[in-house]
This record gives structure tokens, C-alpha cells and sequence, in this order.
């Protein structure tokens, strides 16, 4: 009985530590105004040395997709640009579609980005709406008028990412939603032919 007693209670003392942890480890993920600035100044630091490395085109596209791929929520965004479809993918077409949009955005982002060359990102602001945050950033071009970019930021799929960007006022995924919709549409709705084709479509 003292065995089974004592048995009890160390279970109970592990699963009490196991929940505190827990509780205290959720209050401490819970997205601010600093992590959401944080994050953006990593992207912004991360961009600024990728277009100032001096890289050839290829190897920059490289690295636009590493950086998409550590940043971005990448299930949010897919989720929303392939749209209906992607209730019928299976998992794997999902997971390949994550990769091939990841490719698509590096190359085509990543050519506007390279115009930046010798230029800078800097974060200006944050702001709160709702349950995510706007970050706001300038880019400086040499001799042309600075644009902004906003990038909205969230951590509900358990870590602080962005979801979303307008550049000089263009959302992102609304753009691209029309944009890979279009072309699955053009395949008659075919995915595999999708993730075929999107990273050449950049």
C-alpha cells in the first residue's frame, strides 16, 4: 500500500511540474509588439545581407528560399493561395506544393529584391490588430523614392511568423492566391501539374 501510495504521488508531483511548465511555457509564446518587431528585424537584417552578399542570381534565390521558408508560415500561406484545392490535396501534394510556392516566392521576390543592391530595409513601426501584428519597414533605394513594406505577424501555429506582406500597398496573398489559382485553373484543376510547373512560372 506504501509502495502504491508513493508510486502516486511521484506521478502526480511529475505531471503537476509537466502542466506548470506547460502553462508557463504558453505565457511565454504569447506573441508581443517586441516579438513581432523582433522577428521582422531578423527578416529585414537577413534580406539586407543576402541582396549585399554579392552573390550571383542563383545563389541569392537560394538563399530568399531559406529565408522564406524560417519566416514564413508557410501553412498559412499555402492554405490560402491554392484556395479550394486544397481541401482535395492529400498531404504529400500539400507538403510539395509548400516546397515548389517556397521556390516561387524566393525567385520572385527575389529578383525585385536584387534591385535593392547597395540599398536598405529598415523597420519603422508596430501595431497591433487584433490577434496578429503589422510591422511596418522602409526600403531606401539609391537615388529613388523610399516604399514601404508591410508585414503582418502572428504566432498562431505555434511560433512567430509572418503570414502576410504588402509591397508598396500589394497584398501578398491576395496577389498570389489570384495569380496560382489561375494556373490551376488553366490545368483544369490538376495539382501535380501545379507544383510541376509553379517555380518556373517566376
Amino acid at each position: 500500500m506504501r509502495a502504491f501510495s508513493r508510486r502516486h504521488f511521484l506521478i502526480a508531483t511529475a505531471l503537476s511540474a509537466v502542466l506548470s511548465s506547460l502553462r508557463s511555457g504558453a505565457a511565454a509564446a504569447a506573441l508581443t509588439e517586441d516579438g513581432a518587431r523582433r522577428l521582422i528585424d531578423k527578416v529585414v537584417a537577413d534580406i539586407n545581407a543576402i541582396i549585399n552578399s554579392g552573390e550571383d542570381r542563383e545563389a541569392m534565390f537560394r538563399d530568399f528560399e531559406k529565408l522564406f521558408k524560417r519566416y514564413a508560415d508557410l501553412n498559412v500561406i499555402a492554405r490560402k493561395v491554392m484556395g479550394p484545392a486544397w481541401r482535395r490535396a492529400t498531404p504529400a501534394q500539400r507538403q510539395a506544393f509548400k516546397e515548389a510556392f517556397a521556390r516561387y516566392m524566393a525567385r520572385k521576390y527575389g529578383k525585385r529584391f536584387r534591385e535593392f543592391i547597395g540599398a536598405e530595409i529598415k523597420v519603422t513601426g508596430v501595431r497591433r490588430i487584433k490577434s496578429f501584428y503589422e510591422v511596418r519597414s522602409v526600403a531606401k533605394l539609391r537615388g529613388q523614392a523610399p516604399f514601404e513594406v508591410r508585414w503582418l505577424v502572428s504566432d498562431k501555429s505555434g511560433k512567430t511568423k509572418f503570414f502576410n506582406m504588402f509591397v508598396e500597398g500589394v497584398n501578398m496573398l491576395t496577389a498570389e492566391a489570384q495569380e496560382v489559382q489561375a494556373m490551376l485553373r488553366k490545368r483544369k484543376g490538376n495539382i501535380d501539374r501545379l507544383i510541376r510547373d509553379l517555380p518556373k512560372a517566376a
